[in-house]
């Protein structure tokens, strides 16, 4: 089993930065080597992909939405994947979730493949 606990999220004002952590704990964590991704679900909206990266950090990938904004990365000796949002614009307010799945392939599909949720933080940005 894994757990994945996001933090990290909050109010800022448009052009303003935020970093989400996402922690993870458990023994199939490592053991599968998980890729870890982020989605939000804005109010009315269905839940998107932003971004996802492998276990070995050589593989990532970006909505087009937010390439050039954010930037995902992962710490495997702390088992953490972070979101840094840079240039946040008030169309980025959601909730964001953490997600992990054996490959990026799995995050990215249009039905997305994932093994486990986090519970979600909540990104609102003030314009």
């Amino acid at each position: 089993q894994v757990q994945l606990v996001e933090s990290g999220g909050g109010l800022v004002q448009a052009g303003g930065s935020l970093r989400l952590s996402c922690a993870a704990s458990g023994r199939a964590f490592s053991s599968y080597a998980y890729a870890m991704g982020w989605f939000r679900q804005a109010p009315g909206k269905e839940r998107e992909f932003v971004a996802a990266i492998n276990w070995r950090r050589a593989d990532t990938r970006y909505a087009d939405s937010v390439k050039g904004r954010f930037t995902i990365s992962r710490d495997n000796a702390k088992n953490t994947v972070y979101l840094q949002m840079n240039s946040l614009k008030s169309e980025d307010t959601a909730v964001y979730y953490c997600a992990a799945n054996p490959s990026v392939s799995g995050l990215l599909s249009p039905s997305p493949q994932v093994d486990y949720w986090g519970q979600g933080t909540q990104v609102t940005v003030s314009s």
